[in-house]
Parts: C-alpha cells; sequence; structure tokens
C-alpha cells in the first residue's frame, strides 16, 4: 500500500509526541554543527598561517589576511556563543539577562589565547617530526598528520572548555574525531611536545592528565572504570594521569582516575593496566600476567622498551 507526503508526516509528527526526549522543540536555538566545523577550519588557518589556505600565503599579506580572517571568526564565533549562552547561561545570570555582552566577551578572551596555543603546538609539531623518522619535514607534519589536526583542534576547544562553555568544545572535537579518528575530549589536560603516532583509535577522557614529552601510539585508551553510575560521576576524576615523558605502545588500555602513570615509564603494547606505576618503570604484557619490571633510564630522552 502505498502512502502519501501527507500520512507519511503524520506518522513523523505522532512519533515526535510519542518519542519526545530526542526533540529540541520551542527551546533556544543550538550551536550549529555546520557553522562550527566552518569556524574550526578558519581556526586551523589563524593557527597555521599559510597550511590550510587554498593560495599561498605571502608574509606582505599576512597581517591584512590575518586580520580579515579574525574578524570573520569573531563575529561567527560570538554567535554561536550566544546561542551556547542562551542554551546553558553562565553562573549568576538572571533569566532576560542580555547575553551578547557576554557571548562578545568570551569570544575576545578565547581568541585571544591563540599565541598561546600556538607555541603548544609548535611543541607538538617538533615531537611529531623527532619522533618520526618517516617524517620528512615539519611542513608534512602539519599537512599530512591527522595528529596534529586533532590536537590543534583539541587544544582549541580545551580553551573554550575552561571557559565553560556548553556544547561548543564537544562539537569541535567529534568533528576532529570523524576525521581523524583521534577520540580527545576537550576537557583532557595535556602538556607540551605531545605525540600520538598513527593516532587512529586511540581514546583520551575528559579528567585525563598527561605531562610534557609524551609519546602514545594507536589504540590506546585512557579511559575511566564501570561507568554505572552515571551521572553521579560528573566532575569526579575518572581518567589516569600520565606524569612526564611517558610512552604508551600499541593498544594498552589504562583505566581509572586514581592511576597514575610515573615519569619515564613505558606501558607496553596491549597491557590492560588498573593500578599505579611508579616512576621508570616498564610495564609489559607475559601470559598470564602484567609485568612491572623497574627500568632505569639511560639518557633524559630514552623512551625505548
Amino acid at each position: 500500500m502505498s502512502l502519501t507526503v501527507t500520512q507519511l508526516t503524520d506518522q513523523l509528527i505522532a512519533s515526535y509526541a510519542k518519542v519526545g526526549g530526542i526533540n529540541h522543540l520551542d527551546g533556544t536555538n543550538l550551536p550549529s554543527k555546520t557553522a562550527i566545523q566552518s569556524i574550526s577550519c578558519s581556526l586551523l588557518r589563524l593557527v597555521f598561517p599559510g597550511f590550510f589556505d587554498d593560495k599561498p600565503m605571502h608574509s606582505s599579506e599576512l597581517k591584512v589576511e590575518t586580520a580579515i580572517l579574525m574578524d570573520e571568526v569573531k563575529g561567527r564565533l560570538e554567535d554561536e556563543m550566544y546561542k551556547s549562552l542562551e542554551y546553558s547561561p553562565p553562573e549568576g545570570s538572571r533569566e532576560g539577562d542580555d547575553l551578547r555582552p557576554v557571548a562578545r566577551e568570551l569570544t575576545l578572551e578565547f581568541l585571544a589565547e591563540l599565541p598561546q596555543i600556538r607555541e603548544l603546538l609548535q611543541t607538538d609539531t617538533e615531537a611529531a617530526y623527532n619522533g618520526d623518522p618517516a617524517a620528512l619535514s615539519k611542513e608534512e607534519v602539519i599537512v599530512a598528520y591527522p595528529f596534529m589536526e586533532a590536537i590543534a583542534i583539541q587544544r582549541l576547544a580545551h580553551a573554550l572548555y575552561n571557559q565553560k562553555v556548553a556544547l561548543i568544545p564537544r562539537i569541535m572535537t567529534e568533528w576532529a574525531h570523524g576525521r581523524t579518528g583521534l577520540d580527545i575530549h576537550p576537557g583532557a589536560k595535556i602538556g607540551s611536545h605531545f605525540f600520538i603516532d598513527h593516532c587512529t583509535g586511540t581514546v583520551i577522557g575528559e579528567t585525563t592528565e598527561i605531562g610534557n614529552h609524551v609519546k602514545m601510539y594507536q589504540g590506546v585508551g585512557l579511559v575511566a572504570k564501570s561507568l554505572a553510575a552515571g551521572q553521579a560521576l560528573r566532575g569526579v576524576k575518572r581518567h589516569p594521569t600520565l606524569e612526564d615523558r611517558v610512552t604508551i605502545y600499541a593498544g594498552a588500555t589504562i583505566v581509572g582516575g586514581d592511576v597514575v602513570i610515573g615519569e619515564g615509564s613505558t606501558i607496553g603494547a596491549s597491557v590492560f593496566l588498573l593500578h599505579s606505576v611508579p616512576p621508570n618503570s616498564l610495564v609489559i604484557y607475559e601470559e598470564p600476567n602484567t609485568k612491572v619490571i623497574e627500568k632505569k633510564r639511560k639518557e633524559e630522552n630514552d623512551f625505548q622498551i
């Protein structure tokens, strides 16, 4: 039996009434995923000038082109920020308050952080280039390595997350996740000289803390224990802490907010770890048990098993 468009529409409208938990009707306008994806692309152009542009960028044009792009990003991001504030008003605000000035101020504060974010991204670029003999140049790292796009978006989103901006940071990092296969929550705290080789399938949870000069490989999970308690765990430290100069090989999973991987440690491939390890440890999987070996570093940059 063929159905008319009117009948199909009536069926769907009835579903809207019956299954109401996935409707967003008669409420505030949510931030646009499409707009935020476009803004994210523009932010990449701002932090990596000349790398994500369709035409060559000459230094003589840099100031004018950057000012034009900055003004464009400011206006578009302020609009999305306003929607975010309407959805989740800042603490202390009252119904009917004009949130546009707040959106403008938060946008300016965020954009003022771009130079500092660029400094961190330069260290990530150095770590990726120095840590991968397959890299022919730092330019290749920036334009071709999915890790660089993912970490750039995460560091940008982390700045918004710290401003307690709702929805936008997560939309940004999930956009990067879909493009790169690397899932880093915007809440994760990540130090300098960070690198994930290959990066596909690695997951880094919201309350993860990562020190400086940390290197990981594909398929690593820095995750929480069972989340059966659900929303009761909001705000609780659920994910591991990695101290400086830690290396984690492919497929390793480290679980729990009370787990600390000591400075200079190496976690071998496919290890499933539920407890902390002291500095300079080597953790490898040997059946039937995971084995922890005390390891002395030969030199400062010795990350090898």
